[in-house]
């Protein structure tokens, strides 16, 4: 085995849930899972747009994961699927059959709210997967805007558990062009967090925004609504 020297400055990290480490993976006795988990989430943090997953033909022509899944042998990719099958079991990973194009391919997501949300829009056929794949909602004005788990991951990162429920409520609490302008003013600043975005809903709500008015009293803007299809 090749000596680590260490990481070098500038290197990137990669979130992973604070649940998956204290009530999961110190249960994980089959290496192969914990490999194959770790890798999904550097996966998925490396995703753009709505929703995130993962595909098992993804996976399966990923090289640096396939020299790591070898014992004897066995396949690469029946350790793989089997590592998956783990996963999905423990709860770690939700695993969805969609056939697109005549293929049948399974479609893996994070077990989180925004995963489970999506895993239940494309059930009931309100998401569509394909290029780009984003879920659109309709504003009072009729145009279409970005779903606030889609702002959140495009321009902060993998979402938690607690910054879910976050986002829900404050998707109940302020109008969608708010939120995108809140998330866009952030974005400028080089203010890429949550609580930074939240304070200035906040403050948009108990001071007024442009027009003086807050709360759900507003006047929807065009930020996003120039998007066709």
């Amino acid at each position: 085995m090749t000596e680590f020297t260490g990481f070098p400055q500038g290197t990137r990290f990669t979130p992973v849930p604070d649940l998956f480490m204290t009530a999961l993976a110190l249960d994980i006795d089959e290496t192969f899972e914990l490999k194959v988990s770790l890798y999904i989430f550097w996966l998925l943090n490396r995703k753009k747009g709505y929703p995130r997953f993962v595909t098992l033909t993804e996976l399966l022509a990923e090289q640096t994961l396939a020299q790591k899944l070898t014992a004897g042998e066995t396949p690469g990719e029946e350790i793989l699927r089997d590592a998956l099958n783990r996963s999905v079991a423990r709860g770690t990973f939700l695993r969805l059959s969609v056939e697109k194009d005549g293929n049948r391919q399974d479609l893996y997501f994070a077990n989180t709210e925004a995963g489970r949300k999506a895993v239940e829009e494309i059930k009931r056929g309100r998401l569509e997967l394909g290029r780009p794949l984003y879920e659109w909602k309709r504003g009072a004005t009729g145009e279409r805007t970005p779903d606030i788990f889609t702002l959140y991951q495009d321009n902060i990162g993998l979402l938690t558990p607690i910054i879910s429920d976050e986002l829900l409520e404050a998707e109940k609490t302020y109008p969608a062009s708010w939120i995108e302008d809140a998330f866009k003013e952030a974005v400028d600043l080089n203010k890429r967090n949550w609580r930074y975005i939240s304070r200035i809903l906040e403050r948009w709500s108990a001071e007024g925004k442009g027009n003086g008015k807050s709360g759900r009293h507003f006047k929807k803007n065009t930020f996003y609504g120039n998007r066709e299809g």
